[in-house]
């Protein structure tokens, strides 16, 4: 592949190849939770962002997940009518609430999570150890070099 080139080529496009492999990898690992427990990408980042176990505002779910806010929204109001988070307003903040997973989505959290930890071996069985170092330190990098780009 050619660096610096003039003429962009999709398929040789960093931004497109990491949103079409991102795509794959979630549809991937979406598949086995969708048609098992019945939850859209949304509302599993959302879950899974609970299940480390820090109630968050929506606001917080929202920079976690790195998702907009109305994906965030739909999908914790989403979660709320399943019963498997709750919105606890915050006293001292009428307009804040909470969310938190209820004990329904905790079960649900423990029983996704080993099955999102298979898919993930699954994947990444097809890398070296230190190929595994090599793309988490490479994204790692990425990430954080992005908000300081100039456009």
């Amino acid at each position: 592949m050619k660096l610096n080139s003039s003429t962009l080529k999709l398929s040789e496009f960093l931004p497109y190849r990491l949103s079409i492999t991102s795509n794959l990898v979630s549809r991937y690992i979406a598949s086995a939770y969708s048609e098992r427990f019945g939850l859209t990408i949304p509302q599993w980042r959302v879950i899974a962002i609970l299940g480390e176990g820090i109630e968050q505002t929506s606001k917080g779910l929202v920079d976690l997940t790195k998702m907009d806010k109305v994906a965030v929204s739909r999908a914790v109001s989403q979660l709320v009518t399943k019963k498997l988070v709750r919105r606890i307003a915050v006293q001292t903040d009428g307009r804040l609430a909470l969310v938190r997973l209820s004990k329904q989505g905790k079960d649900l959290y423990e029983e996704i999570s080993p099955l999102a930890l298979d898919l993930e071996r699954k994947l990444l069985d097809q890398l070296s150890d230190q190929e595994i170092q090599d793309l988490h330190k490479i994204l790692d990098k990425l990430g954080h070099s992005v908000p300081e780009i100039q456009v």
